[in-house]
């Protein structure tokens, strides 16, 4: 039998700490786990827009895997349209089919989120201002996770559509509230943590825009050709990514030109704590996350046992 998840159904579940959770223990086990190795798909279409496949998402303990199909289709809304699939480990019989908009914001947000936290400088009294570029629904879960563990005095926003700016500052605002602001670099400007989820092709930020002791997410470097940052600001900085083999051949790094010896750390060594994630108060640190199957998995593998647990979704027999 099948359990269909959709938004609402994935809504009702999820719980920001328990998928944070969730995730941290996936970046902490997942590098040292033997197994296949991640694959991500990708292939433009001969429409305005492009498809994209993630599988294995395998990991240590999970009696099961994922496959995820997406459909990318910039003009959209939402920009993102696919299926998660749950697969029994020991036969493969599908578990359940997840909405992959929605798991995929919440696990990429998330994540996002957790690496922003590690690798920003300490603000135990929130005093930090914090800022956004792009106001959509990846950057919506990326503040929900901050909010979490971290507090913000303010935060400042950019967005292509100055309603929606304004819409997520209010919604999202720090102790003083939220501003809209009017580029990228005004926000860059104003911030201590910067958040970018855009679909650029070209840098929205270099390194004069930044400062010592900032920290920047970028997560506009999931597919070739889409760029946030420029070359100068990823060599200047500490560069750490999620996954150095996929970084290095279409992530950050590698759309700007530089070889994989640009990265500095991986996530998971951080979290584990094999590599430092900031050597100073003056570093100028960067996460630049691709995303990857096991990811889905243990956000969707928490969500199948909890829906279940509930009574919620549609369970259907695909092969009756």
């Amino acid at each position: 039998m099948t359990r269909i998840l959709t938004r609402s159904d994935l809504l009702a579940v999820l719980d920001p700490a328990a998928c944070l959770e969730a995730l941290a223990d996936g970046f902490r086990t997942v590098a040292a786990a033997a197994g296949a190795a991640g694959q991500r798909v990708r292939t433009d279409l001969p429409f305005a827009g492009t498809a994209t496949a993630l599988l294995p998402g395998l990991l240590p303990g999970v009696p099961a895997y994922t496959v995820k199909v997406n459909a990318k289709f910039p003009g959209a809304a939402p920009a993102l349209r696919g299926v998660v699939c749950l697969h029994a480990g020991a036969d493969g019989e599908l578990l359940a089919l997840l909405d992959s908009a929605t798991l995929t914001a919440w696990r990429t947000g998330l994540a996002a989120a957790l690496g922003t936290h590690v690798l920003a400088a300490p603000d135990p009294a929130g005093d930090a201002v914090l800022g956004v570029v792009g106001a959509g629904a990846q950057a919506d879960l990326m503040v929900a996770g901050l909010r979490r563990v971290r507090t913000f005095r303010e935060i400042v926003v950019h967005d292509t559509d100055p309603a929606r700016a304004g819409a997520f500052a209010a919604r999202h605002g720090g102790r003083t509230g939220g501003r809209v602001l009017d580029s990228a670099r005004t926000v860059a400007a104003a911030a201590d943590v910067v958040l970018l989820a855009t679909w650029a092709r070209d840098p929205l930020l270099s390194l004069a825009d930044t400062r010592p002791g900032q920290h920047l997410t970028s997560l506009g470097a999931d597919e070739p050709g889409k760029r946030e940052l420029a070359p100068d600001l990823l060599r200047a900085s500490f560069l750490v990514v999620d996954d150095l083999a996929l970084a290095a051949a279409s992530g950050a790094p590698a759309t700007a030109g530089l070889p994989a010896s640009a990265v500095d750390a991986v996530l998971g060594d951080v979290l584990r704590g094999a590599r430092p994630g900031r050597t100073g108060p003056g570093d100028l640190t960067v996460y630049a996350p691709v995303g990857l199957p096991w990811q889905d998995l243990a956000v969707a593998w928490w969500a199948y046992r909890t829906a279940a647990e509930r009574g919620l979704g549609t369970v259907v027999d695909l092969l009756g």
